[in-house]
């Protein structure tokens, strides 16, 4: 099946993204804020029906961070959903790569503000559902503190 086809299929209320955990050279993780939004999330963004997953992690990542990446260094994690935090109604699926940097990132494009933040913890912030309940205890038992 081509992507083309997958678009076609994908329900209206679905919003299929791909996203990272970028991991810094001190273990920290990287979250970001989307502009007139409160919840933290993965960085990454919405996958075009042209693209893999990877090709769009690649291009949200230099839109909204100013971050370039080397493809072939992400590590796929796996398909992981939980409802949109800033859509009513809707489900996000994510693509989820693995990714560690030493590069420093510039919230750019929607991107209102980074936070980096102990992977075993919140941080203090408000995190999206998929982050909160899904990405970050999924990572928590990958990567034992």
């Amino acid at each position: 099946m081509s992507v083309s086809d997958i678009s076609r299929v994908v329900p209206p209320n679905i919003l299929r993204i791909a996203a990272a955990v970028l991991i810094g050279p001190d273990g920290q993780t990287l979250l970001v804020r989307k502009r007139g939004t409160q919840a933290f999330m993965q960085p990454g963004g919405k996958i075009d029906a042209h693209e893999q997953p990877i090709e769009a992690l690649v291009r949200e990542l230099q839109e909204e961070l100013a971050l370039v990446i080397d493809p072939t260094r992400a590590t796929y994690l796996g398909h992981f959903c939980a409802p949109a935090v800033n859509e009513p109604g809707f489900e996000v699926q994510a693509e989820l790569f693995l990714l560690h940097i030493d590069a420093r990132v510039s919230p750019a494009a929607e991107i209102e503000e980074v936070q980096w933040i102990d992977p075993q913890g919140d941080g203090g912030l408000t995190l999206a559902p998929l982050t909160r309940d899904v990405i970050l205890p999924f990572y928590r038992q990958i990567i034992p503190a």
